[in-house]
């Protein structure tokens, strides 16, 4: 288990809660959600009600009362399903976080205890067609009238964006002053204006629904920007990402331990020339590389959580450990099915799933040329 030495009796009770919700409310259904494209309104209120949605969240708000550790606990389990399951950390982690330290006190008590119950699904929208990485390249804009904001623009490639209630927007209240122009609006998936396009069809992560979201003159009160000032989204952004990066690099390692995991099951099995695959030298050299290679990027994650959980983990940090937990897990799960020969090519064996869910992990919480780009920056200071 990554980060074992951490938990206390809380977290293991809580690891046997989120196995037996995986076992019994999501591999069963995997499949059939792929071929649907999302997985159903119920899954999440059940899952409200197991406590298994904003772990990290103060019992003031209907809480779990848990801590980031919470959440790396059922990162490990939600593995198990892979893109067949739910984006509950992508609601749970990524998105409602940022209610939870730049909202009002209005906001706070509004949504998350919906939040935690499953009742409002939050999602972020902060990727266009021509910015994702460059946020300040963004032209969604939200110009004050009176007592309200309207927004106007578009977002794509968002997660949860066909179940979401409410979507955090990244918006351009002053289009002239740069990044210092950015804010972030809650916008109500309800209100006149907001469109949801098609559903984006993925290599992985197929269950995981995502979304083109249009906004056509949507009107929201501007108490719904998030905070007490316009011009600060920028900043709430960068602030959170760390979080966001942190939890991606928790991601690749349990995918790659399950993936190592079930190809050393299946060399011990397979027989090629009369002896298993495991019997020949160049099956033990390799398997051997991409084991310390686990173990090396484990102890990193390892280390990052523990800073992140004494306030401690810095963004450079955060970037370098998503930077080699992503790049890793696409060379691991890649070799690994090779070991699987044709068979590692169809879609209904698990290596499969996990090298198609994989490759978007270099791509999503900072594209990883980005990640160089801001880690290099940071040693030429």
């Amino acid at each position: 288990m990554i980060a074992e030495k951490l938990y206390r009796e809380e977290h293991r009770i809580f690891q046997q809660t989120a196995r037996r919700f995986v076992d019994q409310e999501i591999l069963p259904h995997r499949e059939a959600w792929e071929e649907m494209g999302t997985v159903p309104r119920e899954v999440w209120e059940k899952a409200g009600r197991q406590g298994l949605l904003c772990c990290d969240l103060p019992e003031e708000f209907e809480g779990p009362g848990g801590d980031f550790l919470h959440a790396v606990v059922l990162a490990q389990e939600m593995a198990r399903a892979g893109g067949g399951g739910p984006t509950f950390g992508g609601h749970s982690d990524i998105a409602v976080p940022y209610i939870t330290k730049y909202g009002t006190p209005e906001q706070k008590r509004k949504w998350l205890p919906k939040a935690v119950r499953g009742e409002a699904i939050v999602a972020i929208a902060m990727t266009e067609p021509h910015a994702g990485s460059d946020l300040q390249a963004i032209r969604t804009s939200a110009r004050r009238d009176g007592g309200d904001y309207v927004i106007k623009g578009q977002k794509t490639y968002i997660s949860n964006g066909l179940q979401a209630h409410l979507v955090i927007v990244a918006v351009k209240t002053d289009p002239a002053a740069g990044a210092k122009g950015i804010s972030l609006i809650l916008v109500e998936t309800d209100r006149p204006g907001f469109v949801r396009g098609k559903a984006l069809k993925k290599i992985g992560r197929k269950a995981q629904d995502t979304m083109e979201l249009f906004f056509d003159d949507v009107r929201v009160p501007a108490e719904n920007l998030l905070g007490t000032q316009e011009g600060q989204g920028f900043y709430q952004l960068m602030g959170l990402l760390v979080q966001e990066r942190l939890s991606s690099a928790v991601r690749c390692v349990c995918m790659m331990q399950l993936a190592l995991e079930d190809t050393v099951r299946f060399v011990k099995e397979r027989q090629v020339f009369g002896k298993p695959i495991a019997a020949f030298q160049n099956t033990q050299f390799e398997l051997a590389d991409l084991w310390s290679g686990l173990l090396a990027t484990r102890v990193f994650v390892e280390w990052c959580i523990e800073r992140h959980m004494e306030g401690k983990l810095t963004a450079v940090e955060a970037a370098a450990v998503k930077l080699r937990a992503s790049e890793y897990e696409g060379v691991l799960i890649d070799q690994c099915l090779q070991f699987y020969g044709g068979m590692g090519y169809m879609w209904e064996t698990p290596i499969a799933r996990a090298y198609a869910d994989a490759r978007v992990n270099r791509i999503s919480a900072g594209s990883n040329h980005i990640l160089k780009m801001l880690i290099g920056r940071e040693l030429l200071k």
